[in-house]
């Protein structure tokens, strides 16, 4: 999951104070937001959704998140499609990428959807989302990066520990930080060689076989966390608060702070997903079993993988650019140089 975008407006569009049963409405919102809208959310959407929703009330000039859906829940069908359309046109305006607007329309409209489930209104949210074009970069660091990113995080401290078993689980299974930061000492297995991780959009855990580098480094690891039940990846700061336990953006830190240490510039700990897929379409395995592998519901996302892989594009460009060919200008010469004296005016602009 990426880092949650938070947008600055110029100028927020403030309604004014709640017009008679607004705040009522609000209060009704209240209830829908914390007891039924946002617990039943995944935690990685829920945090999400809770930001962008948070987003709109600013944007609205509201003093919290259910105040500012009340405002709009207030409005009729008309009314409140005028409102989400200008936001729209708003957050685009700001310089907001597609897919943060994307998703936050798509909190709002999941938050309106749910209002109209228990009878709060009878309209929904008809505004489109912007187009959202497909992964561009799917190779991440590669091979040599991750090995660099590994040598980065070298060291005997529990912090360097720590740091070595998250590279691991990262690209060896695959997984995403999301999947990661939910670890509990519990769903680890050494002996039998497996850890039990919730997917993305999954509803119960699943096991998954650990290589023996990935194994190696989390018995490492285990060696300074010591056996506490608890989160199996914590913060190495004894001034810690709560459970210790690390977020997605703590993950997204470690990461990038180790990419900058081995030279690699910004690296993302979706970067290790997509080079660990990768990698498994160069070992020659079909598209099925690396489906298992990453565990993509949409085999179309890994067929992107793949074409990435290839450069199928290019392949193209070059084999249709050689059905006319021409002579590769000598050493010091220009293209134009070698051509035809006839075309020469044509080639020289």
């Amino acid at each position: 999951m990426r880092v949650v975008e938070h947008i600055e407006y110029e100028k927020p569009v403030v309604l004014g104070p709640p017009v008679s049963g607004q705040d009522a409405v609000a209060d009704r919102t209240r209830r829908l937001l914390e007891e039924s809208f946002l617990p039943a959310l995944t935690a990685n959407t829920r945090r999400a959704y809770a930001r962008d929703i948070d987003d709109f009330a600013a944007w609205l000039g509201a003093p919290d998140a259910a105040a500012g859906a009340g405002m709009l829940l207030a409005k009729d069908r008309g009314g409140a499609n005028d409102l989400v359309l200008r936001w729209r046109s708003d957050l685009v305006a700001s310089g907001a990428a597609p897919a943060t607007v994307a998703r936050k329309l798509a909190a709002v409209r999941s938050l309106v959807n749910a209002a109209r489930l228990v009878g709060m209104v009878e309209w929904e949210v008809e505004v489109r989302s912007p187009k959202v074009e497909p992964y561009r970069d799917t190779a991440g660091p590669g091979v040599e990066g991750v090995r660099r990113l590994l040598g980065a995080s070298w060291g005997t401290g529990p912090k360097a520990r720590r740091d070595r078993a998250i590279l691991h689980l990262l690209f060896d299974l695959a997984l995403r930080r999301g999947e990661l930061v939910t670890l509990d000492l519990g769903h680890l297995d050494l002996e039998r060689g497996r850890i039990s991780v919730k997917g993305k959009g999954r509803a119960e855990r699943g096991w998954l076989s650990l290589p023996a580098p990935t194994r190696h480094a989390l018995e490492d690891w285990l060696e300074v966390r010591g056996q506490d039940q608890g989160p199996l990846f914590t913060n190495v700061d004894r001034a810690h608060k709560g459970s210790g336990r690390l977020t997605p953006n703590s993950i997204y830190r470690i990461v990038r702070s180790l990419g900058q240490r081995a030279g690699l510039g910004a690296v993302r700990p979706h970067g290790l997903r997509h080079a660990a897929i990768t990698v498994a379409f160069d070992l020659g395995k079909d598209i099925r079993t690396v489906a298992r592998y990453s565990r993509h519901r949409n085999i179309q996302t890994l067929v992107m993988y793949d074409d990435n892989r290839q450069d199928l594009g290019g392949q193209v460009a070059a084999e249709v650019a050689a059905t006319v060919g021409g002579p590769e200008p000598a050493p010091g010469r220009s293209p134009a140089a070698s051509l035809p004296q006839d075309r020469v005016e044509e080639a020289v602009p």
